[in-house]
């Protein structure tokens, strides 16, 4: 199994980022998507940080952009494996974060936000 072309891939999902544009970053995601990332635990507490499926996934990122209008991300890096995408990015913070993306197809089925302590 092999997962799309990771540079492309991380451009457009910077860019749909960027753009604050929650549907252009939902569709590279399958509707049964698992996401975790301790944002979420802050911003949908009841979540425990974890975030089951697209809808969700849209009420947590739509929740989190109306908070935060100046969120930009710049990619450090990308790192791909064979059903594994990393991208490395610095946030409006200037904090380096990573975003773990495991791929069913062309679309990821599990997704982790991982941030520095």
């Amino acid at each position: 199994m092999t997962i799309p072309d990771a540079d492309r891939f991380a451009r457009d999902w910077c860019q749909a980022w960027n753009a604050h544009d929650v549907e252009a970053v939902l569709a590279h995601f399958h509707d049964d998507v698992v996401f975790t990332s301790p944002v979420a635990a802050r911003v949908v507490p009841e979540s425990g940080g974890v975030v089951r499926g697209k809808d969700a996934l849209r009420r947590y990122w739509t929740t989190a952009l109306a908070a935060l209008p100046e969120l930009h991300f710049e990619i450090v890096a990308t790192y791909a494996g064979t059903q594994a995408l990393v991208i490395n990015y610095r946030n409006h913070r200037g904090q380096l974060v990573n975003e773990v993306l495991i791929f069913d197809g062309d679309l990821v089925r599990e997704g982790h936000g991982t941030y520095l302590d």
